[in-house]
């Protein structure tokens, strides 16, 4: 960890949790000052500056949640680790809708605490990132690298159980929504494993057609088929000594199945027109958003391959289910693109962090970084504000698209809130009606389009329709 002799402020009724984090901290190089309550705590910091602040909820007369909220009200871009011996998931909501950037159940080994450190002082740089013990430096190596980040309890039992079982020779199988992260698991599985120095091959099963998916999992000799002009190793043999993921494994033709069965309960392979098996040596992974059960109850995926493949079965969780790493992972998405298109870093909103804790995330962890990567190339205020991330349309925290009002979804429809009269007496069109309602509707919200529409009794999408059109006239609102 690179600590650069950062300023941190650590606040505990507890002296022992005080001395503990005291020495871990000086020892990484760190200015470090204690508080043994929240209230000595904001005279510190009206006092002096610092970098981060580690603070304990439960506290006598001033808790936790006080000091997160006095903190960012004079240093909105301090970041906050909460950290508690008493979790509730209203206490963890109610940390991260106030901005906190982490929030740790006691007791925590050392390592989960400085872990985390590095990461909240890495996101204030935006150059490095560090996440749940893999470190990846900024540049075109970490663009394309899968950090495994998070702290809420459903991810870190997930992980837990990944390691425990990295090194066997059992075939694991990886259950999950679409862009829950299962090949980050499975890339997980190889680095932990004893394997990490062999290759990890993947393979996408839904992505080839049967002809060619059979070649590319067994391979073929030299004439085995026309087009097959020389000899050609498939996936089980490239893999040998590593790791082999089967992503998509529920896709895999009914016919071919039997086949591959036998590939995994015997360890060999024949190829397409060979004549001798090959052995080889691999750790078999499978991935699927399919429900198999479901599937051999159909007859589309053979039972006795559901058995043999769901070994050791990984459920992970959806992004919903995972409230605390929500705002984490798009702090460290953030830090990434950032870093990437050479953008200034920015924070969430207030109203930004909110919404994304009520959103439903059906896209899951995919769609919250494609999210974010749109938002760091299209921001252009000094925050990243909720039109930033959902541009297309005002959405529901459920997801579903809010269409307006019936029947006029081009018009707009006059609340009692916002009035216009011309001053004049002189009679206007109703465009020039129109244009000063969703003006004074801006001016009232600060130019929040989601707010501002929400009073005018339209969809997000009809008044971003409106102001382009506007904007094409030349006319700037």
């Amino acid at each position: 960890m690179n600590s650069g002799n950062k300023k941190i402020l650590v606040v505990d009724d507890e002296q022992g949790v005080r001395v503990d984090l005291f020495q871990a901290l000086i020892g990484q190089g760190m200015t470090v000052s204690v508080a043994e309550d929240g209230r000595m705590a904001l005279e510190m910091l009206g006092r002096d500056s610092v970098d981060l602040v580690i603070t304990d909820i439960k506290m006598p007369d001033l808790d936790g949640i006080e000091v997160l909220k006095q903190a960012k009200i004079s240093n909105p871009a301090l970041p906050v680790v909460i950290m508690t011996g008493f979790a509730t998931v209203d206490s963890a909501i109610a940390a991260m809708k106030l901005g906190a950037f982490d929030y740790i159940l006691k007791p925590f080994p050392m390592e989960v605490m400085l872990e985390t450190v590095g990461r909240a002082l890495a996101v204030g740089l935006c150059g490095k990132t560090v996440a749940a013990g893999l470190s990846f430096e900024a540049g075109p190596r970490a663009m394309t690298s899968r950090a495994i980040i998070g702290q809420d309890p459903a991810w870190l039992k997930v992980v837990a159980k990944a390691k425990a079982v990295a090194s066997s020779t059992a075939t694991v199988l990886i259950l999950g929504e679409s862009g829950t992260g299962k090949e980050v698991l499975a890339r997980l599985l190889h680095e932990e494993s004893e394997r990490s120095g062999g290759p990890f091959v993947a393979l996408n099963c839904a992505a080839l057609p049967d002809g060619l998916l059979e070649s590319e999992l067994f391979g073929h000799e030299k004439g085995a088929f026309t087009g097959a002009i020389v000899a050609k190793k498939g996936k089980f043999e490239l893999a040998d000594g590593g790791t082999l993921l089967l992503d998509e494994i529920g896709e895999v033709p009914l016919h071919l199945q039997a086949k591959l069965l036998r590939v995994l309960q015997e360890s060999e392979v024949d190829r397409l027109g060979g004549k001798a098996p090959i052995k080889f040596d691999v750790h078999v992974l499978a991935t699927t958003n399919r429900n198999l059960t479901e599937a051999v109850e159909q007859g589309t995926f053979r039972q006795d391959l559901f058995y043999r493949l769901n070994v050791i079965p990984m459920r992970l969780p959806a992004l919903k289910d995972r409230p605390r790493d929500i705002l984490l992972l798009a702090d460290h998405f953030i830090a990434r693109y950032s870093s990437q298109y050479k953008k200034p870093c920015k924070v969430f909103s207030r109203a930004a962090q909110q919404r994304c804790l009520e959103y439903g995330w059906p896209g899951n962890v995919r769609e919250l970084e494609n999210m974010i990567e749109r938002a760091v190339l299209l921001s252009r205020g000094r925050e990243i504000e909720s039109w930033d991330l959902w541009d297309e349309e005002d959405q529901t925290p459920e997801g579903s698209a809010d269409v307006g009002v019936p029947g006029v979804e081009d018009q707009v429809a006059l609340p009692e809130s916002v009035m216009f009269a011309d001053g004049s007496g002189q009679v206007v069109s109703l465009r020039e009606v129109e244009r000063q309602m969703i003006r004074q509707a801006l001016q009232q919200t600060d130019n929040n389009r989601t707010h501002a529409a929400k009073m005018l009794g339209i969809s997000v999408r009809t008044l971003r329709n409106k102001l382009n059109e506007y904007r094409s006239q030349g006319i700037d609102l």
